[in-house]
């Protein structure tokens, strides 16, 4: 947005989340002079406003409309930003158009996949993580996302008994700004849709469906899940070698971090990145980043669930366990790793799909190579 209306962008406050209470500042995570570095010759990065602008009014913005594209951000934004000298954007990510000019979709990879890194404290904290994490040879990570606040958000239940399904139903009907999902939905027909996390049961016949073994090492992110150790039961009874943060963790090691729920995601956003395999259970920013930072990487294999089929076999008695396994793999043929290019279905964020825009030409590698063998 600041390169499009060529203006001076300050470091982003981050909003406190209403569920994790975390008042971490951007800075507390990510490294901002290396973010200033990284993106001095795209827009000019200051920590805070200049003293000449602090008693100046901000001007904020119309009603954002979804999928504003360069056009609109010019003739809406422009005028008001030259006006006041000072303009204030909140919660506008998702309108932004995810089919902009090829300069700006470069743009957005840079900063995700290198002006965005981590304090370098917590950077060694993840990188030693995921070092004793790989001793034991490859490792799959998971992210699970069963914790209270997504089951309340998703609409959907955790189905671990009447009185787990209540909770949930009666704290999102305390707290239904916190439902994030179309509201006209019950959590059967979410549940049918395809649109709910996957249960630790699923997610075994999921894994074991499509051939992982008890020794399968699995590392899984995210908060403690609703319904503790027993929620996880069915997972960790058939796949023993599970470990999270916690358990890799020396004692006293993120007892500091406790309160810290953004610094305790970014470590697990770098365990996963190291992984072998990944599987998101149920999308969201993180998973989006770690699909599209794990392509842009080098095309690290993950694995995208394909949960409305997946349901459906699972309400299908009459299958048995061979044939429920022929069935997993058949409808997750193209869904194991290769990276999808985002021009071939409108809409996708080059974030999550950085193929084609953000990788280079064969020709460009070549360049580069011959470049490096001069010197």
């Amino acid at each position: 947005m600041a390169r499009l209306l060529e203006a001076v962008l300050v470091l982003p406050v981050l909003e406190v989340n209403k569920v994790w209470g975390d008042e971490s500042e951007f800075s507390d995570i990510f490294d901002d002079k290396i973010f200033k570095e990284t993106l001095r010759d795209d827009v000019h990065v200051v920590s805070s406003l200049p003293a000449s602008h602090l008693r100046r009014r901000p001007a904020a913005p119309p009603a954002m409309p979804f999928n504003m594209d360069e056009k609109w951000i010019r003739a809406n934004l422009m005028g008001k930003l030259n006006k006041v000298g000072i303009l204030i954007l909140r919660g506008f990510d998702s309108r932004l158009s995810k089919d902009l000019n090829p300069d700006l979709q470069k743009l957005r990879c840079k900063v995700a996949f290198h002006a965005l890194k981590f304090r370098s404290w917590i950077e060694e904290i993840g990188e030693k993580l995921a070092k004793r994490m790989g001793k034991g040879g490859p490792y799959m990570a998971l992210h699970l996302r069963l914790e209270k606040d997504v089951w309340v958000r998703t609409g959907c239940l955790p189905g671990l008994g009447d009185d787990t399904d209540l909770k949930i139903e009666m704290e999102r009907k305390n707290h239904p700004e916190l439902l994030t999902s179309r509201s006209n939905m019950t959590a059967q027909d979410r549940y049918i849709a395809g649109l709910c996390p996957l249960n630790a049961f699923e997610i075994f016949r999921l894994l074991k469906g499509l051939g992982a073994s008890k020794r399968t090492r699995i590392y899984w992110a995210g908060g403690e899940p609703f319904g503790g150790d027993t929620a996880l039961e069915p997972l960790v009874s058939h796949f023993p070698y599970m470990y999270n943060k916690w358990s890799l963790a020396g004692a006293g090691e993120l007892d500091k971090l406790k309160q810290k729920p953004s610094i305790l995601a970014a470590i697990d956003y770098i365990v996963c990145l190291k992984s072998h395999v990944f599987m998101a259970n149920h999308g969201g920013n993180m998973a989006r980043s770690l699909q599209g930072h794990r392509a842009y990487d080098g095309h690290r294999k993950h694995i995208t669930p394909n949960k409305r089929q997946l349901v459906q076999l699972l309400m299908n008695k009459s299958l048995s366990e061979v044939e429920m396994e022929k069935e997993i793999k058949m409808i997750h043929v193209g869904s194991l790793g290769s990276p999808l290019l985002r021009t071939d279905k409108p809409g996708r964020d080059v974030i999550a799909f950085p193929v084609p825009e953000c990788m280079c030409s064969q020709r460009d590698h070549l360049q580069s190579r011959s470049d490096s063998n001069s010197v």
